[in-house]
């Protein structure tokens, strides 16, 4: 069993995660701010049942404080519905950008859009300055469309941290090189 969860709120400043595997009679579990090293504890349970249910209830737990699942590297492995609402949300927050209007509906739909695409934005978060450009914004997109259209087993096989180029290849992406090639633009 195995678990990441994120929480996200820009302008509390949280942009964090939380991380849980079993295995045998161990819970691991990982916590820190996305994009940052993690500190790890490990609880040695004796057995596996005590394992999971210490885990199921430190999930219950981080689940009530408002933290949502999903995942550290997000790939082929992503729902497409998520993939589309990513888009979605992006469609919302290019209007904002474009006419530099941060209402709760920006902030709402960034909010969300981190926990679908968990982005390391640094320590302190300006949601004002997330997105500089709309330029910023169709690059993600051009992102999270090549998802779309890339066949789900080459998707995870991404050389990270090249700007977009053309070949006679089709590029090959993944939603955790979404949100390293975030800050090729920043």
């Amino acid at each position: 069993m195995e678990i990441y969860l994120v929480f996200v709120d820009a302008i509390q400043n949280s942009n964090k995660f939380w991380a849980a595997i079993v295995e045998d009679g161990n819970l691991t579990v990982q916590w820190g701010r996305v994009g940052y090293q993690a500190q790890t504890k490990v609880h040695t349970l004796g057995n596996h049942q005590r394992a999971v249910s210490k885990f199921n209830n430190l999930v219950a737990e981080k689940k009530s404080k408002g933290y949502s699942e999903s995942q550290p590297e997000i790939d082929a492995s992503r729902s497409v519905a998520d993939i589309r609402r990513a888009i979605q949300l992006l469609n919302i927050i290019r209007p904002c950008i474009a006419n530099r209007i941060f209402h709760d509906g920006y902030v709402s739909a960034l909010n969300e859009y981190l926990k679908i695409v968990p982005t390391p934005l640094g320590m302190q978060i300006d949601y004002h300055g997330i997105y500089r450009t709309v330029a910023d914004v169709d690059y993600q997109m051009e992102l999270l469309n090549s998802l779309l259209t890339t066949p789900a087993p080459q998707v995870a096989a991404v050389a990270v941290g090249h700007a977009p180029e053309a070949t006679a290849e089709p590029k090959v992406v993944s939603l955790k090189t979404i949100s390293k090639n975030f800050w090729r633009h920043l």
